[in-house]
């Protein structure tokens, strides 16, 4: 009998362990990887490795039914979005009842990775030891390297990174602060609706370069993103479908002073908050333009506003980094795109799988457990990948069908709708074993 390949596996957060999970399943050998002393990842308050942006009033935007493994279902008397703190609890319980704890290395990082001549890699750890792998799944994220704006100029006060956030009182001591946030996703809004309370900042001004859609978490009295649009409709008809309700419910953003969006709803990733709408228009934050500039105890906007400021919070997203690569091929380009096949496999390097390495809508949660099944079923051989002209052309065809509705930004390149791409995913993972069924009798 052939010996399974030993994998290694960069990473514990959700989608390290349950790949990890799914690789148990098969008797497949692998070593897990996890920098800090707990599973979690960016789920995981104050993680002591620095690459967690949880917040202390943070409560996860999608809905406890879109979110949870299937595998290992939440508890029925989960809240429609839970708090991060039972989050990562549900992340704990299911390493625990899986038996992987033992499985992973704690407080141990992954310092180098690179290929072998003569097939698979070459692993360094911070501990200096070198170990070899047939193959690796890289799962190590993508929200801990803040992307900090280049604006010029000197800044007075504090600049400090949504990243580093914690609540209004730590890292800084917002209260009776002139605060300006910088960015309208979902991290923006959270923290310019907390910090706008008015026991809490003088005054709060939300800085964005356009405007955005901004949804309800719920619509008609249940969780918005369980009436998303089924995968089996035509995209165009449901996009048109869910815009027009976004529009009879919401109004125009404009009516609540926020800037008029120039796209679509749903043509950027959803901004999602409970009470962002309701701030603005109350007056408890201002929205402005872009910042051109910083004007020592202020920032000057476009069109010329100039705001006295203590504190400038930048919720300006991330970096997508694999700081354990150096080869160019396995690294994003300057515009952010790292193309891949069913957002998992560079075409030509079969023994390479990114995890969870995808913006998906409604859930980034169970990607990796859906993935997880093609990385099993190719290291076992029951799976077959498609030749490379094939890979290429799956990859054209599946970003025109994915990122077709979203306007054109670096924050969009890996974006998916999780329900078309599951349904496509387990398509591909049955045409994969009749490939796989065609060599093998053919041998």
């Amino acid at each position: 009998m052939t010996s399974l390949p030993s994998v290694c596996i960069i990473g514990a957060g959700c989608s390290g362990f349950t790949t990890a999970k799914r690789l148990t399943d098969h008797g497949i050998p692998y070593d897990c990887f996890e920098a800090s002393d707990d599973v979690g990842g960016n789920w995981y308050f104050g993680n002591p490795n620095g690459r967690s942006a949880c917040y202390e009033s943070l409560h996860i935007d999608t809905s406890t039914t879109r979110l949870q493994f299937e595998d290992f279902p939440a508890g029925a008397d989960w809240p429609d979005f839970p708090h991060h703190s039972l989050i990562h609890r549900y992340f704990r319980d299911y390493v625990e009842h899986f038996g992987l704890r033992e499985t992973i290395t704690f407080n141990t990082s992954v310092e180098h990775a690179a290929r072998r001549p003569g097939g698979g890699w070459e692993v360094i750890l911070d501990t200096g030891e070198s170990r070899h792998y047939d193959a690796l799944v890289v799962a190590n994220g993508h929200h801990w390297n803040p992307r900090w704006p280049d604006h010029p100029g000197t800044f007075d006060g504090t600049l400090l990174h949504s990243h580093s956030y914690r609540s209004p009182f730590s890292p800084v001591d917002m209260r009776g602060k002139r605060v300006v946030v910088v960015g309208m996703g979902n991290s923006g809004l959270d923290i310019a609706a907390e910090l706008s309370h008015r026991s809490i900042a003088e005054h709060v001004w939300v800085s964005a370069r356009r405007g955005v859609w901004v949804l309800s978490k719920y619509r008609g009295g249940r969780p918005a993103d369980k009436m998303m649009m089924p995968p089996w409709m035509p995209k165009k008809l449901g996009l048109s479908l869910a815009r027009r309700a976004i529009r009879k419910s919401l109004g125009n953003m404009e009516d609540y002073g926020l800037p008029k969006p120039d796209h679509e709803p749903l043509a950027a990733h959803p901004s999602v908050s409970a009470d962002f709408l309701v701030k603005a228009g109350s007056g408890d934050l201002t929205c402005v333009p872009e910042i051109e500039r910083l004007d020592g105890d202020a920032v000057v906007c476009v069109d010329g506003t100039r705001i006295e400021a203590d504190v400038v919070v930048y919720a300006t997203g991330y970096r997508m980094t694999f700081p354990f690569f150096d080869d160019p091929e396995l690294l994003p380009d300057e515009k952010h795109r790292l193309p891949l096949f069913k957002r998992m496999i560079r075409p030509g390097i079969d023994d390479l799988y990114y995890a969870g390495l995808a913006q998906a809508s409604p859930t980034i949660v169970n990607l990796a457990e859906q993935q997880s099944k093609l990385i099993a079923a190719h290291l076992t051989g029951d799976y077959a990948l498609p030749d490379v002209d094939a890979m290429h052309a799956a990859i054209t065809r599946d970003e025109r069908a994915h990122l077709g509705q979203y306007y054109a930004a670096p924050r969009h390149t890996i974006q998916v709708d999780f329900a078309r791409y599951n349904r496509d995913l387990h398509r591909e993972i049955a045409a994969g074993r009749r490939r796989a069924a065609r060599k093998a009798a053919a041998r």
